[in-house]
């Protein structure tokens, strides 16, 4: 497991670090290396490189490429990582849940605010929690997706179609139970919703709601059913407003 701290403030970024360390410290069994940049021009380039980070720690306001930058770019390289803003100000929480960071901290960062982020942080990496894959029935055999990686689900006469947030798509075999039974398990996870009765979204993975559907992050207009609408926009606003507030407002 590796965490990428960047913070253009070589004190904050020290701090940063020196709370990193008292993680590890302080729990057992915790492994993972810590890289920290004070350069997020540097950064960038080692992202682009191909070398990334399970985790990313980032100050939101740089000289150089600011955090939205350096998450805009791990989200169209790397799906999987999971990024963590700190920063002075609050003007940037909705550009920060755009690129769909788990935490949105200020400074400064209490330590028992900083352990809870990183928590999280390290249940929402893909690896450390396989369990939270859906299975699917293909002709090839069953395969695990893992929920992060799902964008949408689509029922298409009675086959699943899996869209997958790289771009790839898992089709399963014919399904004889209905469409809420096959995907029971996605539907428990507060991540997604049933928007019509043939798509499920991931709300991780929404673009911008618009009239009558939802775009996505791929481009893709998800059909919203009339009876569905007010409700999905409910449940949409109320997940986006729970991360923002969970990131410590």
């Amino acid at each position: 497991m590796k965490i990428v701290v960047c913070d253009d403030s070589k004190e904050d970024l020290k701090k940063i670090d020196g709370l990193l360390n008292k993680y590890k410290t302080e729990h057992a069994g915790a492994e993972f290396e810590v890289e920290c940049f004070t350069d997020s021009d540097m950064l960038y380039r080692r992202i682009l490189d191909g070398n990334p980070g399970d985790i990313y720690i980032l100050d939101m306001i740089m000289s150089e490429k600011t955090g939205i930058d350096l998450g805009n770019l791990i989200r169209s390289t790397d799906g999987k990582s999971v990024i963590i803003y700190i920063t002075a100000s609050d003007d940037f929480a909705l550009e920060a849940y755009g690129v769909h960071a788990v935490r949105y901290l200020l400074k400064p960062v209490g330590k028992e605010q900083f352990y809870e982020a990183v928590d999280y942080a390290f249940d929402s990496v893909p690896e450390k929690n396989p369990e939270n894959s859906y299975q699917v029935k293909t002709k090839e055999g069953q395969v695990a997706v893992p929920f992060s990686r799902i964008e949408y689900i689509e029922n298409y006469s009675r086959v699943i179609n899996v869209c997958m947030t790289d771009g790839k798509k898992i089709k399963s075999i014919y399904i004889r139970k209905s469409f809420n039974e096959e995907t029971k398990p996605v539907l428990e996870d507060n991540r997604f919703i049933q928007v019509h009765k043939s798509f499920i979204i991931n709300m991780n993975h929404v673009n911008r709601l618009v009239q009558g559907g939802i775009i996505m992050e791929s481009g893709k207009n998800i059909p919203v059913s009339r009876a569905r609408t007010a409700e999905v926009k409910k449940e949409y606003l109320m997940f986006v407003s729970g991360q923002y507030s969970q990131g410590g407002r």
